[in-house]
C-alpha cells in the first residue's frame, strides 16, 4: 500500500503585531510586512491548508478528515482536533485568555476551547512574555481588569530560545515583542482580548475587547503549569517530550544522522524548524527542509529520518 506523507501549504495571516520573520527566517512568500501567523497544519475554516503532493493533492485537510477517515485511523473527533502555527511577534500581542471546551461550545457556536503550548524558536536577548496574573480571586480579577491595573495584575516571565510553555484554557497570556514561536493548540480561533495597550489600527480604531467573557473564563488564582520534560535517544535522534495530556502530545526530535521510527499513532503532525534531510519508507524518499509541514497518516508504519533536522511533532 502506497501511503505517503501529506505535505501541506501553509496559510498566512496578517496581524497588527506581525513582521517579516516568516520571510526572513523561513522560506515563505508572505503577503506583507505585517504577517504575524503561519497556519502550518490547519483544517480550521479561518485558515484551511491544502495538500501539496500525492493522490490527495489539491484537497483540503478538512475534506480529507471528512471523507478519508482511514488516513486518521477513524479518529472520533468531529473536527480535525489540532492546529500548528508559527507566530512572529514583531510587537506585543494583546493580553488574552481562552475558554475551555464546555464554555466555547456553549458561547461560541460549538467551537472547541483553546488549550495551547509554545516552543520558543527564537527571541530577543531581553524578551519576555505575559504568563498568568497576580489576582487572588475571581473578584480581584474583575476589579484589577476593570480598573486597568495592568502593572499589578500581569505576571511577566523572561524567556530564551528553546523554552517551552504549556498554556491551558483559562490562562492569562501574551507573547511579547521580539519572539518567534511554534504553537500547538486545539483547532480553535476563539480568543478573548483583555488588554491591547490602547493601540489603534490603520483606521484609527481600537480592537474589540471581550472583558465579560474573559473574566468568566480566567482561572483564579493563577496556577503555574510545569510539565515534566523528558529526553531519550533513538539511534541518531534525541527525543524531547514536552507534554502529554488529553488535548495533545508534543515532542522535539533532533536528528543528526539516521533514526528509525514507527508511526503508531492515529496520525502525526510534523514541522521542520531547522536543517535538511530525507524521510524514507518502502523505497520512497521525500526531501525535507526548514519550513516544511506534513502529516504522517495512520498505518504509515516504519520509516527513517536521515540528515541534520530539528522537527516538532504532535498528535492528539
Amino acid at each position: 500500500m502506497n501511503i505517503q506523507p501529506l505535505f501541506l501549504q501553509p496559510v498566512f495571516q496578517e496581524r497588527i503585531w506581525g513582521g517579516t520573520a516568516l520571510r526572513d527566517r523561513f522560506p515563505y512568500d508572505i503577503p506583507s510586512d505585517k504577517t504575524g501567523e503561519c497556519w502550518a497544519i490547519s483544517a480550521h475554516p479561518n485558515g484551511m491548508c491544502v495538500v501539496l503532493n500525492g493522490p490527495h493533492q489539491g484537497k483540503t485537510l478538512a475534506d480529507l478528515w471528512e471523507n478519508n477517515k482511514e488516513l486518521f485511523d477513524h479518529h472520533q473527533s468531529e473536527k480535525f482536533p489540532l492546529l500548528t502555527k508559527i507566530l512572529d511577534a514583531n510587537d506585543d500581542l494583546s493580553v488574552q485568555v481562552h475558554p475551555n471546551d464546555e464554555y466555547a461550545h456553549k458561547h461560541e457556536n460549538g467551537e472547541y476551547g483553546k488549550t495551547e503550548c509554545w516552543y520558543i524558536i527564537d527571541c530577543d536577548e531581553d524578551a519576555e512574555l505575559v504568563f498568568g496574573h497576580n489576582a487572588k480571586s475571581k473578584a480581584e480579577v474583575e476589579e484589577m481588569i476593570m480598573g486597568g491595573k495592568w502593572s499589578d495584575f500581569l505576571r511577566k516571565v523572561k524567556i530564551k530560545p528553546g523554552d517551552f510553555f504549556y498554556v491551558p484554557s483559562g490562562t492569562i497570556h501574551a507573547l511579547c515583542q521580539g519572539t518567534l514561536v511554534l504553537e500547538t493548540q486545539q483547532s480553535s480561533d476563539t480568543t478573548y482580548r483583555v488588554y491591547d495597550y490602547d493601540r489603534v489600527d490603520d483606521q484609527g480604531k481600537k480592537r474589540d475587547l471581550h472583558l465579560k467573557k474573559a473574566i468568566d473564563v480566567t482561572t483564579a488564582p493563577h496556577v503555574d503549569t510545569n510539565p515534566t520534560i523528558t529526553v531519550q535517544k533513538n539511534g541518531d535522534a534525541t527525543i524531547t517530550t514536552y507534554v502529554t495530556n488529553e488535548f495533545f502530545s508534543v515532542y522535539k526530535w533532533e536528528i543528526s544522522g539516521t533514526a528509525t521510527f514507527e508511526q503508531d499513532q492515529a496520525f502525526l503532525l510534523v514541522s521542520v524548524l531547522a536543517g535538511t534531510g530525507t524521510l524514507e519508507k518502502d523505497g520512497q524518499s521525500f526531501a525535507l527542509k526548514k519550513g516544511d509541514h506534513f502529516i504522517l497518516p495512520a498505518q504509515f508504519g516504519t520509516y527513517k529520518l536521515t540528515g541534520s533536522l530539528e522537527v516538532m511533532v504532535s498528535h492528539p
